[in-house]
């Protein structure tokens, strides 16, 4: 790159890196690498978000994310986890129909103990 375009693409960093351009040409050059790296992380990142939120999901109805997943495939169901997640956090009722439909594909989510539930005391005046 020449040196007009390194010092655009070092505008905004701090000390020397933004003016000087051995340590300019340094700098965007390691923040080149954060940036494709990062832009794969991300992706990383955002899946992981996604089975969370589909795990919470679940939970709430008393089946964990992997028999769940394994339910949806069973019944040739194909929404993806991002689809998935926005499901569980926006249509309740919709991610309710989906869980009962894993529920009865795979066996694994049927015999699934639930917790006890706590009831709150009424208060005796």
């Amino acid at each position: 790159m020449n040196k007009a375009k390194v010092l655009k693409l070092a505008k905004g960093f701090r000390g020397r890196a933004k003016n000087c351009i051995r340590i300019a040409r340094e700098r965007v050059e390691k923040a080149l690498q954060y940036s494709y790296r990062d832009r794969r992380n991300k992706k990383r990142d955002m899946r992981s978000l996604w089975i969370q939120r589909i795990n919470a999901g679940t939970r709430i109805h008393s089946v964990n994310y992997g028999n769940f997943m394994h339910g949806l495939m069973k019944e040739n169901i194909q929404l993806n986890r991002k689809v998935l997640s926005e499901l569980s956090m926006h249509e309740p009722h919709s991610f309710k129909a989906l869980v009962d439909i894993s529920r009865n594909a795979f066996p694994g989510n049927k015999n699934v103990v639930h917790a006890p539930r706590k009831v709150a005391l009424p208060l005796s005046v």
